[in-house]
């Protein structure tokens, strides 16, 4: 008898502290204020949305921050089985802002390396979440924008979806460890085309080259999207989740052994000549003579 009530207080114990952790979840997330995106729920499924419309979801470091910070507050909310990720206006992210100020001059170079991280520091986050990830995914998805969608778990694009790598036509290579998460999806050679030839790829082509999930007209994007995550929302999570996890270390595994170099890559690359005269070619809109200095 003894024995049957102490099991009986322990499994009320466990279902009150699953009951404070996502309310405490809820109650943070309500309180915390995002300025560049904003992070919701629906029973099982949250959504992640970012909020700059105006620059196309451009990715500035503060925005990678807050990006890192919603990713990471979803470890307090065990009730949330599935987490979407979806751009406001017509599209999911232009990539990094270009008009985000650069670093003081006088920034220890030991600092500008940690900055440069930033991006990588989201990316690491939203592949670390628990949940199953769901990109739904209109417009451009461009460089960083492009980083944030593979590291999803799925893509649900819709028929405006498109991809671009432009980092290469900008004297720089891309960063924030994602290039196994292309890798993965296509392959050596549609990497290579897509990372250093920067080809554009279109919603029917991504469908066929394994980068998008699903297709969608663009009104019933967020409809699909929820339709997938609610098909793993109502899947044992706990098997879901090891499922992943194993996925992702099994799939990455060499990436991460190696890839923590990209961003000192950048740090080369962004202090070439060829950098400063792809930049000047793009403003000007003229052709450019590359000397690999």
């Amino acid at each position: 008898m003894v024995l049957r009530l102490f099991y009986c207080l322990l499994f009320r114990l466990r279902r009150l502290f699953q009951n404070l952790g996502s309310s405490y979840y809820a109650l943070m997330s309500k309180s915390q204020t995002f300025q560049h995106l904003t992070v919701s729920d629906e029973n099982t499924i949250g959504i992640i949305t970012l909020s700059r419309p105006e620059r196309a979801n451009a990715l500035s470091h503060n925005h990678l921050a807050e990006l890192e910070q919603a990713a990471l507050g979803f470890r307090d909310a065990p009730n949330v089985r599935a987490v979407i990720i979806t751009g406001a206006g017509r599209h999911f992210s232009s990539g990094a802002d270009l008009q985000d100020p650069a670093p003081p001059p006088d920034m220890p170079l030991v600092q500008r390396r940690r900055r440069a991280r930033m991006g990588q520091r989201a990316i690491q986050a939203i592949l670390d979440m628990d949940q199953i990830t769901i990109a739904a995914w209109r417009g451009a998805a461009m460089g960083g924008g492009a980083c944030v969608a593979t590291a999803c778990d799925f893509r649900v694009g819709s028929e405006t979806a498109f991809i671009q790598y432009p980092e290469v036509d900008l004297g720089i290579n891309l960063m924030w460890k994602s290039l196994p998460l292309i890798l993965a999806l296509v392959g050596p050679a549609r990497a290579k085309r897509l990372v250093a030839g920067s080809e554009r790829l279109d919603a029917r082509t991504m469908a066929d080259w394994g980068i998008l999930d699903r297709l969608s007209t663009d009104e019933e994007l967020m409809v699909r999207a929820m339709d997938l995550a609610s098909d793993y929302a109502a899947k044992p999570p706990l098997a879901v989740q090891m499922i992943k996890q194993s996925t992702n270390q099994l799939a990455y595994a060499l990436g991460n052994s190696i890839m923590h170099m990209d961003s000192d890559q950048n740090l080369l690359a962004a202090s070439s000549e060829d950098r400063e005269k792809a930049i000047q070619g793009k403003l000007n809109n003229e052709s450019t003579g590359f000397t690999g200095n």
